[in-house]
């Protein structure tokens, strides 16, 4: 009895300790499959899964007709793997293959094969060595070299780098049109784009990335295939440039640099009924291609981001306001009082002594004196909307960040002296482009577009095309005929007396204007640097385009009919002829043609830089006051951020 109770006894025991080690299974079996399911799922899948990750090309840029500005080369990143590149001797084999080619050094390439932990620091607070799987050797490595790099490791048996293929940014025509464009830089594995239709349009132009995942055996090998995952491309973009014409405009304005030496130049052709942009460019400028010759300085945007005082530019502005209202006529006379004129307690001079002109004649002979008393004759409030309605102080709808807008204050905020400096184009900034766009109004029948750079996107992969937004133009004269008025008094300038004649191109009428102005440097008007302008289009009557040519600090003269004249006539007579316009049945007067011949003969030398020669003054600049020479016609009159 007693043995059989000491029997079931331990049976009880072991029961009890079996149930009690069926408990912990089952409590680990739930704490693993359970509690830690996901996590533990995670680090398997680490073990027998790989990931295949993708992306599209860039999207490319592209003249109005299909020319290629901007495009994508193949390439490769070369990269290495220091937890297995092997021992000294192999990461020394590694250099001698890599390291002269790539342009790396030797001792930092082994340096970097050779360091083959990373201090980590872990969830749980604790700090680990782990393997270090990751070095970028270099990138942007041209397809071919990268192949043949391949090959010689593969020889060599080496183990642990890797060749990523990618696609590296082109800009297949170097200079042109690089600030417009702007470039992209690599940060890593992430394109960063710096400026330009790059910058302001990279939501668009990115390619999308795909990710697929697939088996594999403890060896690497695939158990299943990848579903060949392909990133989408990112969108085609068509700008309004036309690349001939923008390299036309491109080479006249080297030689102009030449000549001038001008601290920097902008040059904007525009359609005007359209406001499409036919070509744009600025100096200094860079070649996105060349990295390393790369001048930060010249990568800004200035036809944008850059303001200046327009000077008598803006004068049939002003103008075309008060004849619209019927405030004047063409033939309405003003007394310009000899050149000097005293007004609100300060003196405003005209370059030289004139009397009593029509409000053409004012034009033509680029009167301040005549503007500013057709201002007064306006009123402030006419002459505000008048300036405001053409663009002023706003932004003008090209895609481009950023744009300047300006500087032209609210009439609440005007002076004494505001109604005769800003008709004047003195007190009041804008880019030029806010001066082309106002052009373009006066040669479109008043009406004012928004200037535009893209004309259309393409979608790569379905070949779909969408034209880019046109807004409606707004109507800004009230009279049809201002504008025939106008322009009638325009073409005067580039004619026999008017302050251009060198802009004038034999065969066709040109309207436009002039521009002088100071630049507002320390709080005043200096009497040595200046922005010189002319602005106009052709032909006068049926305008294909408007033109913008400025020079900021131009030296050995500064008068915009002297500097920018011939730059405009160069650059419209070529594209001219490239477009095959007729010539106009009214050709410009004989002594056009004769001037012409004599501009070409003075100006078919270079002129030296101002430290090889000191500045003259050119024959046809008309002659200052009697007051000192160091004064200009703008000197002392007005601050505009002393009010």
């Amino acid at each position: 009895m007693i043995r059989n109770n000491t029997i079931a006894t331990r049976i009880k025991l072991f029961a009890v300790f079996a149930l009690f080690l069926f408990a912990l299974v089952f409590m680990r079996l739930y704490h693993v499959q359970i509690t830690r399911h996901d996590e533990l799922f995670a680090r398997a899948k680490k073990q027998y899964t790989a990931v295949v990750k993708t992306q599209g090309k860039r999207g490319e840029i592209y003249d109005y007709s299909g020319n290629l500005l901007v495009g994508n080369v193949p390439c490769s990143t070369i990269i290495a793997d220091p937890s297995v590149c092997g021992d000294s001797a192999d990461c020394e084999k590694i250099v001698r293959l890599l390291a002269a080619p790539l342009g790396l050094s030797p001792s930092e390439l082994y340096h970097d094969l050779m360091k083959k932990t990373r201090r980590r620091k872990m969830p749980d607070g604790s700090v680990r060595d782990l393997p270090r799987r990751y070095a970028l050797l270099a990138k942007e490595v041209p397809l071919p070299q990268s192949e043949r790099l391949q090959e010689a490791l593969h020889q060599a048996k080496i183990k642990g780098i890797y060749f990523q293929e990618n696609s590296k940014r082109y800009y297949p025509k170097n200079e042109l049109l690089a600030n417009i464009l702007g470039f992209t830089n690599i940060d890593r594995d992430k394109i960063i784009a710096v400026l330009g239709i790059e910058k302001s349009f990279n939501t668009v132009i990115s390619p999308t990335k795909t990710k697929d995942v697939y088996e594999r055996a403890l060896d690497g090998a695939p158990l299943t295939l990848p579903d060949d995952p392909k990133g989408t491309d990112g969108i085609n973009i068509y700008l309004t440039v036309r690349e001939p014409i923008q390299a036309i405009m491109e080479e006249e304005l080297d030689k102009f640099m030449q000549q001038w030496h001008p601290r920097a130049a902008y040059a904007i052709m525009a359609e005007p009924t359209t406001g499409n942009i036919m070509a744009i460019a600025q100096r200094p400028t860079f070649n996105p291609n060349e990295r390393t010759t790369m001048n930060p300085s010249a990568w800004r945007c200035r036809i944008t981001e850059d303001v200046f005082e327009p000077g008598s530019a803006m004068k049939p502005i002003a103008i075309s306001g008060a004849i619209d209202a019927g405030v004047v006529t063409p033939n309405t006379i003003f007394d310009c009082e000899g050149g000097h004129w005293s007004y609100g307690g300060k003196i405003l001079r005209d370059s030289h002594p004139l009397e009593k002109l029509t409000v053409a004649g004012i034009i033509q002979k680029s009167s301040n004196i005549g503007t500013a008393k057709i201002a007064l004759k306006m009123g402030e409030p006419l002459l505000y909307r008048t300036l405001r309605t053409f663009g002023f102080g706003q932004h003008t709808g090209i895609p481009m960040k950023p744009e300047i807008r300006g500087q032209f204050r609210p009439l609440k905020r005007w002076d004494t002296l505001s109604i005769t400096r800003f008709p004047i184009g003195q007190g009041i900034s804008c880019s030029p482009v806010q001066l082309v766009r106002a052009y373009c109004a006066l040669a479109n029948g008043g009406k004012l577009v928004d200037i535009r750079l893209v004309d259309r996107i393409e979608h790569p992969e379905t070949g779909m095309t969408m034209k880019y937004p046109v807004k409606k133009p707004l109507f800004v004269f009230k009279h049809p005929e201002t504008q025939r008025k106008i322009i009638a008094m325009m073409k005067m300038v580039t004619r026999k007396g008017g302050t251009a004649t060198k802009a004038a191109i034999t065969g066709y009428e040109v309207a436009g204007k002039t521009g002088t102005s100071q630049k507002f440097l320390n709080g005043a008007y200096s009497h040595t640097k200046f922005f010189a302008t002319f602005i106009g289009f052709v032909p006068a009557d049926n305008p294909r385009f408007g033109l913008l040519v400025t020079a900021d600090e131009p030296q050995n003269a500064h008068y915009g009919g002297t500097v920018c004249g011939p730059l405009f006539r160069s650059i419209g007579e070529r594209t001219l002829k490239y477009l095959n316009i007729p010539p106009d049945e009214e050709v410009p007067e004989p002594e056009i043609a004769s001037r012409r011949r004599a501009d070409r003969s003075s100006s078919s030398t270079v002129t030296p830089p101002p430290s090889a020669a000191a500045p003259a003054r050119s024959s046809r600049e008309p002659p200052r006051t009697s007051r000192s020479a160091a004064r200009s016609r703008w000197d002392g009159v007005y601050n505009p951020n002393r009010h």
